[in-house]
């Protein structure tokens, strides 16, 4: 059943809740409220096809603007609302937006910003007035609450994260189905963990990301409702799983790590019987990390590997992977294909560039063919590829190693980082750790580990021994980092992205080889 027949048969249940001020928007609010700007968007010139960029935080409003510019065929463009403004300005004017929806929240960014972006005629911001933008609640006001007609339903169009360069807009294939039907992605949701109109789900992350507002939306689809997170944190998710009675929830590895981290008393203190579905992706799970959340919320943890572009994916859950301890899981869109640097196929257990086949081209990076076509396999054009390096085993199931642009090479040997990463997190006194490759005359790279400590930690020389000693029990001796640097805090996105490039380049700042 569509979302706005939910909304005509149930206008008065919740559809959003937001965790900490407790606001709520119910079926009947978000469908009138989707409608009047969507309308006010096709009333203002806007066309099927064109673009809405969305600069907001997690804000109750971020969902009717969704579902505005699903309704009227046009694409709905989150943007980090952590940028700057010519961060955010290059996403706006690259993806050719022609109306951008930001809050007071955001307001000293969102006013230089519209300086930057002067082919995009309408700017509104809600909550307060912003220098340059219109009322957003004074521009719904005035839509017309007269139906939509069903069309073909617009989609995202959601920007890469930049970490190894420019951000990349995808634009997927998968559209243009009628409004009034699910798509693909919500039945694949459906299928493997059981949404319908009893889910409550809990998003922990920001949506700007495309799995928290891809999921978040169909959780509407499906008539459940969602519970959004203003920022993570650790003793508040496990307080809402409790109070919320929630059902199904979505995770990145860094929040397992911060969740396990927690004094064990404060981890039990929560009821958590409620929670049958507890998903993660967007990076590689430390297997140790893994195995201790299913020790702790027992086999409901279910992982998928994938991109925005959804030129593949693949499942498994918590039985599948205790057999299969490290893998992603088996395919479930796409076939997989793992490939040398010649595009030549490996054999079963060799790591090499992940592919996967399609009978379709299933996405574009916008503005950018060159890209599109650098994600071609050579030989293949329906083969594709997101930058991973992995292998298969025999019964088909996939294992991540690393990033193709994050791999080191010393001394002619090729070493993966996150085996190294997955190790170093494990140690009591580190929060968080990246590893890269560093300068070395002999060997050409080095492995460094940059460590970020546990609230209590002291970083000094004393502890920067004992990490490498740590390291060095458990690795072999080529993986082993030659040396370990502090850090405040990490680089990182809320939804676990790690801005690597940003690490290295101050140890590379001074050679001549380029390392993204």
């Amino acid at each position: 059943m569509p979302f706005a027949e939910h909304a005509r048969l149930n206008p008065d249940k919740v559809a959003t809740v937001m965790a900490n001020s407790g606001e709520t928007m119910t079926y009947g609010e978000l469908d009138a409220r989707s409608t009047r700007l969507g309308r006010g968007l096709l009333e203002a010139g806007l066309k099927r096809g064109d673009v809405v960029a969305i600069f907001l935080e997690n804000n109750i409003r971020y969902h009717e603007v969704f579902w505005a510019a699903a309704r009227t065929g046009m694409y709905a463009c989150p943007v980090n609302r952590f940028l700057t403004a010519e961060e955010a300005g290059y996403i706006v004017n690259d993806s050719g937006a022609k109306a951008l929806i930001t809050s007071t929240a955001l307001g000293d960014v969102a006013a230089e910003l519209r300086r930057d972006i002067p082919n995009c005629r309408i700017r509104l911001a809600m909550n307060g007035a912003v220098d340059g933008y219109e009322s957003y609640e004074s521009f719904v006001a005035a839509g017309s609450d007269r139906p939509i007609p069903d069309g073909p339903r617009g989609d995202f169009m959601t920007y890469s994260s930049g970490t190894t360069g420019q951000p990349k807009g995808i634009k997927r294939a998968e559209g243009g189905l009628p409004f009034s039907e699910h798509t693909p992605a919500a039945e694949r949701m459906r299928a493997l963990y059981g949404f319908d109109e009893e889910t409550i789900y809990l998003s922990p992350a920001p949506l700007y990301h495309t799995a928290p507002i891809g999921f978040t939306t169909n959780v509407h689809s499906f008539g459940g409702q969602a519970v959004i997170m203003e920022r993570f944190d650790a003793l508040k998710a496990l307080e809402l799983i409790q109070t919320r009675k929630v059902t199904h929830s979505q995770w990145v590895p860094t929040m397992f790590v911060r969740m396990l981290k927690l004094e064990a008393a404060a981890r039990a203190e929560f009821d958590l019987s409620s929670h049958k579905v507890a998903i993660h992706a967007a990076a590689p799970c430390p297997a140790e990390v893994k195995r201790q959340m299913i020790d702790w919320w027992g086999p409901i943890i279910h992982e998928y590997y994938g991109g925005t572009e959804l030129n593949g994916m693949t499942y498994i859950s918590s039985q599948e992977w205790l057999t299969h301890p490290g893998s992603v899981g088996r395919a479930t869109l796409g076939t997989p294909h793992i490939c040398d640097e010649t595009g030549a196929e490996l054999p079963t257990g060799a790591a090499g560039i992940i592919y996967f086949e399609r009978d379709r081209m299933p996405f574009e990076y916008h503005n950018a063919p060159e890209k599109t076509e650098a994600a071609r396999h050579p030989q293949h054009p329906l083969w594709t590829k997101l930058g991973d390096i992995g292998y298969l085993d025999d019964e088909g199931y996939l294992y991540l190693t690393d990033r193709e642009s994050f791999m080191i090479i010393s001394g002619g040997v090729n070493i993966y980082p996150q085996e190294i990463e997955d190790c170093i997190v494990m140690h009591p006194d580190v929060a968080d750790v990246a590893v890269f490759g560093v300068p070395n005359a002999e060997f050409g790279e080095e492995v460094k580990a940059v460590v970020q400590v546990k609230d209590g930690a002291t970083a000094d020389d004393a502890l920067a021994q004992n990490i490498l000693d740590y390291a060095a029990d458990r690795l072999a001796h080529y993986k082993a980092p030659r040396s370990v640097d502090f850090i405040d805090a990490m680089p990182r996105q809320e939804t676990g992205k790690l801005f690597k490039r940003l690490l290295k380049d101050k140890y590379w700042a001074d050679h001549q080889t380029r390392i993204l």
